[in-house]
């Protein structure tokens, strides 16, 4: 993490998406797709170590009508939301594997076919709290942290 902010790296990524000039949401959602990978080929508190000091530079650049600690508490939660996405989304999804450990009678496909109304219930929830920030934020405005 220290090695990474002393590169300069996450900035220069910013600084370069900033360039390209697209919509906020769309490079939200690029970067939510790109966590939603790691994660199916990546351990969940790694990636997040890894992946959220990288990635916040560009979105705390990005205008979504959110205070600072909103946008961090309304990012934050989306990241851990995809990232456990992507443990149960195939083809690697590492926690079909852990069920497949503790059944190991039943067949991988049948897990994974098993698990897909769950992804697709997942994908629909992460569109939920991207259009609709509100979502994420009203309990922690309700008691009173925002």
């Amino acid at each position: 993490k220290i090695l990474m902010a002393r590169s300069g790296l996450p900035l220069a990524f910013a600084e370069a998406l900033g360039r390209i000039g697209a919509e906020p949401m769309l490079i939200l959602v690029l970067i939510l797709a790109v966590l939603i990978v790691l994660g199916a080929v990546m351990e969940s508190l790694s990636l997040i170590l890894l992946a959220v000091p990288f990635f916040w530079p560009v979105v705390s650049g990005l205008d979504f009508g959110l205070g600072p600690e909103e946008m961090k508490i309304w990012f934050g939660i989306l990241a851990l939301v995809v990232v456990e996405l992507g443990l149960i989304t195939p083809p690697v999804g590492l926690n079909v594997f852990v069920i497949h450990a503790v059944a190991p009678d039943v067949p991988l496909g049948r897990i994974f076919r098993g698990v897909l109304p769950f992804t697709l219930a997942e994908m629909i929830r992460v569109a939920a709290l991207l259009a609709f920030p509100p979502l994420v934020l009203w309990l922690p405005r309700w008691l009173g942290a925002l």
